[in-house]
């Protein structure tokens, strides 16, 4: 009988390592985000954080153990993520609806190889997937051969479905996440939490971020993804008191102004008189609502 080559000897060693790698690469990516911004969203905070938990969880086990089942927990996992983060983006999970990231990419391309490492993994026959020839033919043997091939296939399959679903998600969230964004450039005030605040046309809570200057916001990149800029040119509602006016960004698109504040909304309000970006310190500096003074009689 001819011997394996040692690399394919050692597959399953390989595949184990490299499915607890990459769990616990989506798991790192889950807990930067939930430390940056993802922590302030309710509900959506805690799962992010249990899902940091069972992917390094899962990640342990897969070294220690290596059993079929713990890959296919793994593979479950991982493909229930992914769902989650393409749900999340068509139609929202817990009031919360995300937007495509540079960040959701790599995680969800991440989860889906994951997926299939350890999908393949569970199903396989011991040994070298392919090498017929190495199992003696016992019943149980014949029939584990017998299963492998087409849930070989079913894995396969599913990591392509997998994959064009994240796709699809990507190329589509952006435009909808836009279209619910887009305010108006009118100022309105609104009284949230007891407090008179300025908010935008969809009564979205308005926000300044302390390191932005009189000319110049300090929010771009991942961050202007969390902490959309009002763009344009706004005009004062009723009870709009401060000073208008607009500075340019780092892209050359205009950036509304009150009271010499850049103004932003948060991802993290996932309806009109929501705050929950006040008073966190995320993306590099505190966040604060901007109140409105009352106009005087």
């Amino acid at each position: 009988m001819k011997h394996a080559h040692p690399l394919a000897q050692h597959w399953q060693l390989l595949g184990r390592l490299l499915g607890a790698g990459l769990i616990a690469t989506t798991g790192a990516v889950h807990l930067d985000l939930y430390l940056t911004g993802y922590r302030t969203i309710p509900t959506i905070g805690w799962l992010f954080l249990l899902q940091v938990i069972a992917a390094f969880g899962l990640a342990a086990l897969l070294l220690v153990t290596g059993s079929r089942l713990v890959s296919a927990a793994g593979a479950g996992f991982a493909l229930s993520t992914l769902g989650g983060y393409a749900l999340s983006i068509w139609v929202g999970l817990f009031g919360f609806r995300e937007v495509p990231t540079t960040a959701g990419a790599v995680a969800g391309s991440i989860e889906v190889a994951a997926f299939a490492v350890l999908g393949f993994l569970a199903v396989a026959p011991s040994g070298r997937p392919g090498a017929r020839s190495l199992y003696p033919a016992r019943p149980l043997a014949g029939r584990q051969l017998a299963l492998a091939g087409p849930l070989e296939s079913l894995v396969g399959a599913a990591a392509l479905v997998a994959t064009a679903l994240l796709v699809v998600a990507l190329a589509t969230g952006g435009a909808t996440r836009a279209a619910a964004r887009s305010g108006g450039p009118e100022l309105h005030v609104r009284q949230i939490a007891g407090k008179a605040v300025l908010t935008d046309a969809q009564g979205f809570t308005l926000y300044w971020f302390a390191p932005d200057s009189v000319s110049k916001s300090r929010c771009n990149g991942t961050c202007a993804v969390y902490w959309p800029p009002l763009t344009g040119t706004a005009k004062a509602g009723p009870g709009v008191t401060g000073k208008l006016g607009t500075i340019k960004r780092s892209d050359g698109s205009l950036q509304a102004t009150y009271d010499g504040h850049p103004l932003y909304t948060y991802i993290g309000d996932s309806a009109p008189g929501q705050a929950s970006g006040n008073r966190v310190n995320l993306n590099g500096g505190f966040w604060y609502e901007v109140p409105v003074a009352p106009q005087s009689g």
